[in-house]
């Protein structure tokens, strides 16, 4: 009699029970075993070339979505002194803010339909959206120095380029995890690097390509840049074939959409709160750095000061490019280094560490840099911490699936729902994404200076960090505890560390616990009699210490 069918996904995950004596189906410990045997004998690194052309595909993704992001300060430059002269600084971030946005919002969807195999077709829409609007920008900006009308670059620019983008980001991370299961907080953490890569590229593409050809040729050539990377990244970046997709049973159902038992998670729900806060307060900075170090004298537009609003045309180019250049150069390493250390210091612990620093970095070093050299430091440290803090999310939920899903039978758990988490967290961070920069530019506009941006953007990043200690306060530490038991060891309360941790079953003992009735219930024998099955099942539960293993000699 075949094995009953409970839970599809877990099903997949196992070995076939079709090939196994009675008496390994009838023992859960081997289940686990086998479990524990296949992530400790899989390399650290893969083996297959696919791999790693798959890692370049998911780069190139995510240069293509928050890497134009990050690059948009410098067209925000170019409209405050040509095309967009007469539009106010609120209206100019929300362009940008639009794409962060769209990208955001639709996360979840995407996350979900990444997690039942639909990649093909999320990564085919997004290749033809992100070039396609970048031309049709190219075909709606006027020509000279006439004024451009708003709404068509922002539908282009913004709205149609931010609906391509919001299939790569969640993309880029979810399908490279998928080959590098035991590196996973550095595999995402190069990925990550695309973005940052990109804010190099892209604006002083941008800035040099304007002087030679002008800004509509310059949009055209970084239409066919996203275009050919794009391709590359239709053709490589695909799952790992041995990746499990569960099927959604249906699509209308709002289950298939939200996990309930990530609403149920602590954890997680305090995380997704500091992720909406790092929205509402990290790219102001990087919409408002350029113009910033204009207004303030330390980069110029012809030889002089520029103005925060521009009342006449000038064909002379932002001196300020190289401030973000540097910013996101900066934030290359910083994914790439602290994302290493992530995967030995935990990448919540990381994550919490990056985002004070980068709090403070702002509360004492922007709001103080008097002088161009001070300006060029914040850009070179704010921008190692800080792309560490953007580039980490995927990585941290990541840890925080790990720390809830600990039991072998429920481990694969940890990977099958990664996409889902990650797209639920983003997606709730898609309104703050797209108010934070308006009210940043409605400040600006109000008050004529650059300090209430500054003061918003630290007070966002602060809340952040808060919530993100307290998310870290629901999880267990290495050892199994957790933190409040170690702060009472710590101070010598033994018996209430011990009282403690008894009041709190981990999900390991309750989902072990479940698992070995489950498993031992559904046992499969040559006996048709369903009662003296569980006479068996109850007969091993009753003597642990001396288990009665199920094989050929024992059945009736």
């Amino acid at each position: 009699m075949a094995p009953r069918v409970d839970d599809e996904e877990s099903q997949k995950d196992r070995p076939s029970t079709q090939s196994l004596s009675s008496q390994e189906r009838a023992s859960v410990e081997n289940i686990s075993i086998t479990s524990s045997m296949e992530d400790a004998f899989e390399p650290k690194w893969p083996r297959s070339w696919r791999a790693y052309t798959c890692w370049l595909g998911c780069f190139f993704l995510m240069f293509n979505s928050w890497g134009l992001v990050n690059a948009y300060g410098t067209f925000s430059s170019y409209y405050v002194g040509n095309s967009l002269r007469e539009v106010d600084q609120l209206e100019l971030n929300l362009i940008g803010s639009t794409q962060s946005f769209l990208v955001l919002l639709f996360s979840a969807p995407v996350g979900k339909l990444l997690d039942a195999g639909h990649f093909r077709y999320v990564v085919v829409t997004g290749t033809f959206l992100v070039p396609f609007g970048l031309f049709m920008l190219s075909v709606a900006h006027p020509k000279n120095d006439a004024l451009a009308s708003f709404g068509s670059i922002w539908a282009t620019q913004g709205l149609v380029v931010g609906l391509g983008m919001a299939c790569f980001f969640v993309s880029s991370s979810q399908i490279a995890s998928t080959w590098f299961r035991r590196s996973k907080s550095l595999a995402v953490g190069v990925v990550a690097c695309g973005a940052s890569i990109a804010g190099v590229v892209y604006p002083a593409m941008i800035r040099f390509l304007i002087e030679e050809l002008g800004f509509n040729n310059a949009v055209r050539g970084v239409a066919g840049v996203a275009g050919v990377t794009c391709v590359y990244s239709l053709i490589f970046a695909t799952p790992n074939p041995a990746h499990v997709h569960p099927k959604s049973q249906s699509y209308r159902k709002l289950s298939t959409w939200i996990d309930k038992e990530a609403l149920a998670n602590k954890a997680f729900c305090w995380f997704t709160a500091a992720v909406a806060f790092l929205f509402l307060g990290f790219y102001p900075v990087f919409f408002n750095l350029e113009e910033w170090a204009a207004v303030s004298g330390l980069g110029t537009r012809g030889g002089s000061s520029a103005p925060i609003s521009a009342s006449a045309p000038t064909t002379a180019p932002m001196q300020t490019y190289f401030m973000l250049m540097i910013m996101n150069g900066a934030s290359t390493f910083g994914r790439l280094a602290f994302a290493f250390f992530g995967d030995y210091t935990g990448a919540l612990n990381m994550h919490i560490v990056t985002q004070i620093v980068s709090s403070l970095l702002i509360y004492i070093l922007w709001t103080l840099a008097g002088s161009t050299a001070a300006a060029i430091a914040f850009c070179v440290f704010f921008g190692m911490f800080s792309g560490s803090v953007i580039g980490l999310p995927p990585a941290s939920i990541a840890n925080i699936l790990n720390c809830t899903y600990t039991d072998p039978s429920k481990k694969h758990l940890a990977h099958a729902k990664l996409g889902q988490w990650t797209g639920m967290m983003y997606s709730v961070a898609a309104i703050p994404a797209l108010i934070g920069p308006l009210i940043a530019g409605h400040l600006v506009t109000e008050y004529s200076t650059y300090i209430t941006v500054q003061i918003w953007s630290a007070v966002s990043l602060t809340l952040s960090a808060m919530c993100m200690i307290v998310a870290r306060w629901y999880l267990p530490t290495v050892d199994g505890a957790h933190i409040s038991t170690h702060l009472y060891r710590f101070f010598g309360k033994h018996d209430k560390a011990d009282e403690v941790e008894k009041r709190r079953p981990t999900h390991a003992t309750v989902e072990s616990t479940n698992a070995l009735n489950q498993s031992l219930s559904r046992s499969t024998t040559r006996v048709n009699s369903k009662v003296a099955s569980r006479q068996m099942s109850e007969e091993k539960i009753a003597s642990p210490p001396e288990p009665v293993l199920l094989g050929p000699e024992k059945n009736v």
